[in-house]
């Protein structure tokens, strides 16, 4: 098997977050020469074709996802339906199960990478495949979470045998894990907690897009508690897109000087309540500094404009824009002017805000974003969280405020210290060759789970 290339299955969640991830996973692994058969929904394919470097190698099969009665016609994704529909979309990409087996014994891969369908691992060793569980979220975000306890009530606390960690959840974000992870799946007596835990154990490797250097700890907690490698796939950086900047966004930019301007951006899917949204608002206006915000319209909203405060627009026209829509945010990152990132804490946005020069401020939203914010800022130490309420999770424009200035003026001490971490971890993640050693490492390892 040593000198055999790999050929491997991808079929990630149905968001676009997730497929991205699997897809500069897939572009790492065709550069060595394996074969990828990416699986995706029909009209999804469009949106990634731009991130296929390798065509040749990397093959989209495009599958019809079923209606499920109760979501909209032709949704595909997580970006075509609100947040409470994932129970039913979660159940049409089950319904596919038949497909995916007749794809895999068609295509008879060695390896098939997955995350939200726990019922893959068995068909795949029925038909003599490995699987791996790739996961999007952070290894320390899984261990947390996944305390195979039948108490709920322990999402208030680590596992027993938690690594020493900064991570604690805060009582509202107990409550929301907590309402989370008991909802039960679409026709089904299983939650989604345990969807996620079947996928864990049922799997042959756990893998992440991350660096024993960052999380080691975590890692090697996993690996003794669920006994199977964790394979760890690197940084994973996305390449430097081909494209550049829309000329709007680059024009109005180019305005501002170095470093000087907030950039927000929540992700395709975070949706703040009416009075949040206003609260991140008038915190990005009162700080007199320019800023870009990206944000979904709050609930009860179709557009962002018709939730803004009154006479904002008016107020901050010539340095502020709230844009409904999507943004280049890897290319904005880069922009010379902008120096601040207020960010809900995605891990995706999180992997391209840390090869940055941008100063994080932290806003976690919901689910493993509370986790990966205790460790941007309670380890790392490269960013600080807004505070919220402990028991009502709001933030104000005070709070909002007062932690941009904190990490983009220059005589702030608690600004320096995050600066010169997010420096010093910058340069790691850039380190030559750094990228190639883990992916070149998690292929050895992948060949060795075949063998």
């Amino acid at each position: 098997m040593s000198e055999e290339k790999l050929k491997i299955v991808m079929y990630p969640w149905l968001a676009m977050g997730h497929l991205t991830t699997f897809l500069h996973l897939s572009n790492k692994l065709a550069e060595r020469g394996h074969s990828i058969f990416f699986i995706l929904p029909t009209k999804t394919q469009s949106k990634l074709n731009q991130f296929n470097l390798h065509p040749h190698l990397i093959t989209f099969i495009p599958i019809k996802i079923p209606h499920v009665q109760g979501l909209p016609e032709g949704a595909e994704t997580t970006a075509d339906i609100p947040f409470p529909m994932g129970p039913l979309l979660r159940h049409a990409m089950d319904l596919t199960q038949p497909l995916v087996d007749s794809l895999l014994q068609e295509i008879k891969p060695h390896l098939v990478f997955f995350d939200f369908t726990h019922w893959l691992p068995a068909l795949a060793r029925r038909l003599g495949i490995k699987s791996v569980c790739y996961e999007s979220v952070s290894p320390a975000s899984l261990g947390y979470v996944l305390h195979h306890d039948p108490n709920v009530d322990a999402l208030s606390e680590p596992p027993a045998d938690f690594p020493p960690s900064a991570v604690k959840l805060h009582p509202h974000e107990v409550r929301s894990g907590r309402q989370w992870a008991t909802m039960k799946e679409y026709g089904s007596d299983m939650t989604i907690l345990q969807r996620f835990a079947m996928s864990v154990d049922e799997c042959d490797a756990l893998a992440f897009k991350s660096c024993r250097e960052m999380e080691g700890k975590y890692c090697v907690f996993l690996e003794e508690k669920h006994k199977k490698p964790v394979i760890l796939a690197g940084p994973v950086l996305p390449e430097p897109p081909t494209v550049s900047l829309d000329e709007t966004w680059a024009n109005w930019l180019n305005q501002f000087k170095a470093k000087s301007v907030i950039f927000c951006a929540f992700g395709s899917e975070a949706i703040m309540k009416p009075d949040q949204f206003q609260e991140l608002v008038l915190g990005l206006e009162i700080t007199g500094l320019p800023f870009l915000a990206a944000l979904k319209p709050p609930q009860g909203c179709k557009t962002v404009e018709e939730a803004l405060p009154e006479s904002f627009k008016n107020r901050t026209e010539k340095r502020g824009v709230i844009h409904g829509g999507w943004v280049q945010q890897q290319l904005i990152l880069s922009h010379p002017s902008v120096g601040c990132f207020v960010t809900h804490c995605g891990s995706g946005s999180l992997s391209e805000a840390m090869v940055s020069e941008c100063q994080l401020v932290l806003i976690p939203h919901v689910g493993d974003q509370f986790v990966n914010a205790r460790l941007m800022a309670g380890e790392l130490k490269v960013g600080i969280e807004v505070k919220k309420g402990e028991e009502d999770g709001l933030f104000t424009k005070e709070g909002v405020i007062e932690t941009i200035k904190m990490v983009m003026e220059e005589e702030s001490e608690i600004g320096k210290e995050i600066r010169a971490n997010h420096g010093k971890w910058r340069d790691f993640l850039l380190t030559e060759g750094l990228e190639d050693s883990y992916i070149d490492e998690f292929v050895q390892k992948l060949t060795s789970l075949v063998t």
